[in-house]
């Protein structure tokens, strides 16, 4: 399988030098790329703005890492090689919102509240999703209040196969509670999981998944 990989966080620009973002490192994402080379598959890794060398990730033949900025960036970077990949595995945390405008310079501070207008980013798992046909796809959840109910939700609304929802105390961690939701209604917990070993049932899925829609 060649499987496009989404990771990290986004860095929607405000101005020259501020910027809305998360605290996702995309450790998961490193992680499942050389999990996948390591069991023989090739990785396209669109990797978002991490203090995380991705250097072990890119030093895998099958591994091409594609650095990118802002949500717009990754769309763009992902829709350039979707076409040539058999899975999706969406893990990154992507901005909703971005600043209507961004100033070119650095905002001067004022002595009042600064109110910043925000429009929606583009949904990049839905979109790629929307295309998919009978290949594979995967996506993440980060929720708090009524967690399982908004991934089932969300699982739903992008037609794909399987959402991992986890919470805050997975962004940066090394280890964390997952659960595994399906289309057919199963949900697999992983208490206390760390990512290396989440990658690895990632892999497994969707190399069962793979066969599945060839069969």
């Amino acid at each position: 399988m060649r499987v496009l990989v989404t990771a990290g966080p986004t860095r929607e620009y405000w101005d020259r030098v501020r910027f809305l973002s998360s605290a996702a490192t995309g450790r998961l994402g490193m992680l499942l790329a050389t999990s996948l080379a390591a069991r023989g598959h090739s990785c396209d890794l669109v990797l978002g703005p991490t203090h995380l060398a991705a250097s072990t990730a890119s030093r895998a033949d099958a591994v091409t890492v594609h650095p990118v900025v802002s949500a717009r960036d990754m769309l763009a970077a992902c829709e350039g090689v979707w076409r040539e990949c058999d899975a999706l595995v969406a893990t990154a945390a992507v901005a909703d919102y971005r600043p209507a405008e961004r100033h070119d310079g650095k905002r001067a501070k004022g002595n009042g509240p600064l109110s910043l207008s925000l429009v929606r980013n583009p949904d990049i798992l839905a979109t790629l999703a929307a295309g998919r046909g009978r290949r594979p796809a995967i996506g993440f959840a980060l929720q708090v209040e009524d967690a399982a109910a908004h991934a089932r939700r969300k699982l739903v609304e992008k037609d794909v196969d399987a959402i991992v929802l986890d919470g805050p105390d997975a962004m940066g961690a090394g280890a964390a509670d997952f659960r595994i939701l399906h289309r057919d209604g199963r949900i697999v917990a992983l208490p206390r999981t760390t990512k290396s070993e989440l990658a690895q049932r990632l892999v497994d899925l969707l190399e069962e998944l793979d066969a599945a829609a060839r069969s």
